[in-house]
């Protein structure tokens, strides 16, 4: 089982990051986890290029979600809402609706923010964009406010009631996939 995880920050020391890193050693045994490190190379979405699977940097977005049993978004917030790159590779993998990489995808969002409400209203808008392009989303958010005193010098959450909710909401994104996946060999 792949848990794809993807980090809405560019900044390289990003909280976020740490966020969707920390998941590793919180996933279930029979769950790995690959961060997507190319978020920066994702082109801005232009329906006209969205032709083959799209150009380099959404083709590899893409191929990445589809090679995944499941999404996990760490999300900060900008302005209260989405930061513009992490929208648009949504964009990009919400393509075309219908038959995307995110069509019946379990997904789940979390976020970090330095502030006090840790990225509710970004994780708020991440939920609802992948739930408009099909993808199966679990509806518990992680807000981690504060975020530049939450993690222990290892990368671990430092607070233990947040630990024990990070550790549930992976708990059900994986269960979540592996229903879909018993769901789908049904069907085949």
């Amino acid at each position: 089982m792949k848990v794809l995880a993807i980090s809405g920050s560019l900044r390289r020391d990003s909280h976020n990051t740490a966020l969707a890193r920390a998941a590793a050693e919180l996933l279930p045994p029979s769950a790995e986890l690959e961060i997507f490190d190319g978020l920066k190379a994702v082109e801005p979405y232009d329906h006209d290029d969205d032709v083959g699977g799209g150009p380099g940097g959404a083709g590899r977005l893409r191929q990445a979600i589809e090679s995944a049993d499941a999404v996990l978004i760490a999300t900060p917030e900008y302005n209260s809402s989405v930061p513009g790159q992490l929208k648009n590779a949504i964009d990009w993998a919400s393509r075309p609706l219908g038959g995307n990489a995110l069509w019946g995808k379990p997904a789940a969002v979390v976020g970090a923010s330095t502030g006090t409400f840790g990225a509710v209203w970004s994780q708020a808008e991440v939920r609802k964009a992948l739930a408009a392009s099909g993808a199966r989303v679990i509806e518990k958010d992680l807000p981690l406010g504060h975020a530049d005193e939450a993690f222990t010098d290892d990368g671990r959450l430092a607070d233990v009631e947040l630990h024990e909710r990070y550790v549930e909401i992976l708990d059900e994104l994986v269960a979540l996939a592996e229903q879909t996946e018993h769901t789908e060999k049904l069907a085949a």
